[in-house]
């Protein structure tokens, strides 16, 4: 029987600048599996929680079995509040994971994120503690990014060696900084949107959240 992916909910979550814009979609298998919040790109080029690498990272948590939240940071969509600079960015995502975890106690976490999301979700995850983080392209040039900790968990990151935005190059230097080292997969031919590439991109951290034990 082939999967379907569940209904999506609309939420509207309390941030630390108003409301934030959200979506929920849960499979209904194991509770123990935990639950998935997802960032997503750059507000001021576009970046929206339905940006199609967002959703290929939803549909694989998703196929694991856990709920995943995406939303909106605030300024984007209908969330409230304008952009911050990414500072304000992690407190809303910090704000999301503390709703999952209140709705989803005692089960782990797996952050995500995609290019200024993942840096996000990178950041978020010194407070947030997760069990498991991917990082999509992550955006590791950004200066207000510099000081950014490798986290205490898992980690994987994703990476196309023909992005345009995104040097695979600045990448491998930035995973080459941590101990341990995060487990980084370099797609060949892959550009930043992984045009034509995300059922593998998807296939990839499915199999990522299949062979780490969540925490």
């Amino acid at each position: 029987m082939n999967w379907q992916p569940p209904r999506a909910q609309s939420l509207t979550i309390a941030g630390p600048a108003g409301a934030l814009e959200a979506m929920l979609e849960d499979p209904r298998t194991s509770a123990g599996l935990g639950f998935a919040v997802l960032c997503h790109p750059h507000p001021l080029h576009g970046g929206t929680m339905q940006n199609k690498v967002v959703h290929a990272l939803a549909r694989a948590c998703q196929q694991y079995g856990m709920p995943s939240l995406r939303f909106n940071f605030r300024g984007v969509g209908a969330s409230d509040g304008s952009y911050d600079e990414g500072r304000g960015e992690i407190d809303d995502a910090l704000a999301v994971i503390a709703f999952g975890r209140k709705r989803w106690p005692d089960v782990p976490l797996t952050l995500a994120g995609f290019s200024f999301g993942a840096m996000i979700a990178l950041s978020a995850a010194a407070s947030a503690l997760p069990s498991r983080l991917i990082t999509i392209a992550p955006a590791v040039s950004r200066p207000e990014f510099s000081a950014v900790t490798g986290p205490a968990c898992p980690w994987l990151i994703v990476q196309g060696d023909k992005d345009e935005l995104v040097d695979v190059r600045d990448v491998r230097a930035f995973a080459a900084r941590f101990r341990p080292a995060p487990k980084l997969v370099v797609l060949e031919g892959v550009e930043h949107f992984f045009h034509g590439r995300l059922s593998e991109l998807r296939e990839r951290v499915l199999s990522f959240l299949k062979n780490q034990e969540a925490r």
